[in-house]
């Protein structure tokens, strides 16, 4: 299971990242708004790489940028293995998006909490995550689609709706996902 959630995960990560991107270029191109160079300078913070004043160098930026979608597309993958799979899964993986974003821009010292920026800024932030997490999400749950049910969505199988009291899969029912 690990090999295929890694695969699959980097799949859908990365084409998440791409439709983000893509959306970034449209508003950007609608609204002015500059490139950010967030991702280059958590980079380089992160790796020690030497930091230079003005533009951080692009291919820093899509490192970070595409590197950072590519492996938290790996956690939507567990996800989608697990069964946890829909919109309102990608609902929640993007709060994990946002999440890693902030404590990485906010630990590096990079950024700051987004209670302190222009609600303009968060809410192109958070639109722009959000696309993010429910294309991973989309790609992700279609990989996972073709390996069957996850355990989880086989345990809400055993009685059909919302219910309380269904005991715990069978063990032998369980592992090996």
């Amino acid at each position: 299971m690990i090999g295929r959630v890694l695969r699959q995960g980097l799949v859908a990560g990365t084409v998440g990242g791409l439709v983000m991107t893509l959306g970034e270029k449209i508003e950007q191109t609608i609204t002015g708004r500059p490139d950010s160079h967030v991702p280059a300078r958590v980079l380089q913070r992160l790796t020690g790489l030497p930091e230079s004043p003005g533009t951080p160098p692009v291919p820093l930026n899509w490192a970070m940028h595409f590197g950072q979608a590519a492996l938290l597309g790996v956690v939507r993958s567990i996800m989608a293995q697990a069964g946890l799979r829909g919109p309102l899964a990608s609902a929640k993986f993007a709060v994990v998006r946002l999440t890693n974003d902030q404590i990485l821009e906010n630990a590096t010292g990079v950024g700051a909490p987004p209670g302190t920026w222009p609600r303009g800024e968060v809410v192109v932030d958070v639109l722009h995550k959000t696309v993010y997490a429910f294309a991973t999400g989309a790609v992700a749950d279609v990989l996972a689609d073709r390996d069957g049910p996850g355990p989880g969505q086989v345990h809400a199988a055993l009685r059909p709706g919302r219910r309380s009291g269904v005991g715990p899969l069978p063990r032998g029912d369980a592992p090996g996902r």
